[in-house]
């Protein structure tokens, strides 16, 4: 069996993660676009306005999703940290995930979307984390 390796810098790296996680998701509630043009590079001026205020309402969507993910991972940093291996392998699922939509269902951008790139960096790092996080028990 294994559990959480309680490795303070592991928590460290969870709460950096967390906190990004908040800042994006607010972005996407708050900004006039929702991160969509000015972030993520979707041309809304080429589409009518109906389509751009639907993309800017699927953005603060999933904005909220985010937000509630990252509260999450906040209450597991500190409440249930025996759970950290499991919510690294949930953002492994998510990056992974993230990353074939984007092969499967290529949007139109002016250029590339900074989460995108984040794609390269957490899968790996998530990954890393999980297994650097849990030990093995007797």
């Amino acid at each position: 069996m294994f559990e959480f390796n309680h490795k303070k810098w592991i928590k460290s790296v969870f709460f950096v993660i967390s906190i990004i996680t908040i800042l994006r998701s607010l972005i996407h509630i708050i900004s006039p676009d929702g991160g969509a043009g000015s972030i993520a590079g979707i041309p809304l001026s080429q589409y009518s306005m109906e389509a751009s205020q639907t993309i800017i309402f699927m953005f603060a969507l999933w904005g909220i999703s985010q937000l509630i993910i990252g509260l999450f991972y906040i209450y597991v940093l500190i409440i249930k940290p025996n759970l950290i291996p499991i919510m690294l392998l949930s953002l492994t699922l998510e990056y992974s995930l993230r990353l074939i939509i984007g092969q499967l269902k290529p949007i139109l951008t002016t250029h590339t979307a900074p989460g995108a790139y984040g794609n390269y960096i957490m899968i790996p790092l998530s990954i890393i984390l999980f297994l650097l996080s849990i030990k093995k028990t007797t």
